[in-house]
């Protein structure tokens, strides 16, 4: 027995897709709130001076937002040693808190990156060799 579908697999559901101009539900709800934005303001903030929790949360996310990993600047040269020797100072730096557990990991997937590189290119060169010698014996 077989399902009777309105659409077959591979097909679209819409396919001439969304037409121009048409608005997005998001827009139009914030249009509707937007001329009580201020009264809407004062009542969360009331709300959280009142000690409503989750008014204090969404004030809270306004005014500090949560902090988000940024860039810095590492120079690897300073990290000496094989890798596993460079793993285990990025950890270190960790431990000490000299950096932040998000940038170590960040460090470490570089260095995981980097030795997969390693190692194909090792690979690589080997073959290239094997190659030759067996070019060479015939």
């Amino acid at each position: 027995m077989t399902k009777d579908t309105k659409f077959k697999p591979g097909q679209s559901g819409n396919p001439n897709g969304k037409p121009k101009g048409a608005k997005d539900k998001r827009t139009e709800l914030r249009g509707l709130l937007q001329p009580h934005a201020k009264e809407l303001v004062n009542k969360v903030v009331e709300k959280a001076l009142e000690g409503d929790t989750t008014a204090l949360r969404l004030c809270l996310d306004r005014l500090i937002p949560p902090y988000r990993a940024g860039n810095i600047s590492v120079v690897l040269d300073e990290i000496e040693g094989t890798l596993t020797e460079k793993g285990e100072k990025i950890i270190s730096a960790m431990g000490s808190g000299e950096i932040t557990p998000s940038d170590t990991a960040s460090m470490l997937s570089a260095l995981a990156a980097q030795s997969r590189i390693v190692e194909v290119d090792d690979i690589a060169k080997r073959v290239s060799e094997l190659e030759k010698q067996n070019e060479s014996k015939r």
